[in-house]
């Protein structure tokens, strides 16, 4: 990623594969986060160290969970040890299960993922997870209030900010949290939505 003698397509492919191993709002909705906080242009040319930005607020923030990480994996074994070998409630946040979690619409549409930086989320879901109790959302910290969606079996709120999803539709079901979105992976991968100087395309998606 950091060596300029390589291809600029090259290293963007790089920073695919960095996303397999760690993406905290889901892959897709990550890799759109960081061409948002990056600056990462629609033409890699126009700035290739727009690439290096990404992946050193990624790196960022896998020092954090990986530290997090660490630290409960020691307090498991201590547990285990001690004859508790059920996982406490609620789960460690990066070992929830996409379809089943409050931040299930990040994978369905991953424009609604949140806008903090991505050590600052992490930071946030470790101090929740230290039993902090933060304001607003938790996952993005808005203060709004909820806003309601129909699943077609119930409803269930949404946060206005990221689209997270406090409590799962009373119907019991699996079904998606938000509306289907009518841009796909290709289009994202591509940064359709972005100009060559590193900006929202405004145009955009008509254009």
């Amino acid at each position: 990623m950091h060596d300029a003698r390589h291809p600029v397509h090259r290293r963007h492919s790089a920073l695919r594969t960095c996303l397999t191993i760690f993406a905290p709002y889901g892959l897709r909705a990550t890799y759109h986060h960081l061409t948002l906080s990056a600056e990462i242009p629609r033409r890699l040319e126009a700035d290739p160290e727009a690439l290096v930005r990404a992946v050193e607020e990624l790196h960022e923030a896998r020092v954090l969970w990986l530290a997090r990480a660490e630290e409960y994996a020691v307090q498991r074994r201590a547990e285990k040890r001690a004859g508790r070998r059920a996982v406490a409630s609620p789960r460690p946040w990066w070992l929830r299960s996409w379809w089943e979690g409050p931040n299930r619409a990040w994978y369905e549409d991953p424009f609604r993922h949140p806008s903090l930086r991505l050590p600052e989320y992490v930071r946030r879901q470790n101090a929740i997870l230290d039993g902090a109790e933060l304001p607003g959302c938790p996952a993005c910290g808005d203060e709004r209030p909820l806003v309601s969606h129909s699943t077609g079996h119930g409803w269930v709120e949404l946060c206005r900010g990221c689209a997270w999803v406090p409590a799962p539709c009373p119907c019991g079901e699996r079904h998606r949290s938000v509306p289907e979105t009518p841009f796909h992976w290709k289009g994202i991968w591509r940064r359709a939505h972005m100009g060559n100087d590193g900006l929202p395309n405004p145009h955009w998606p008509a254009g």
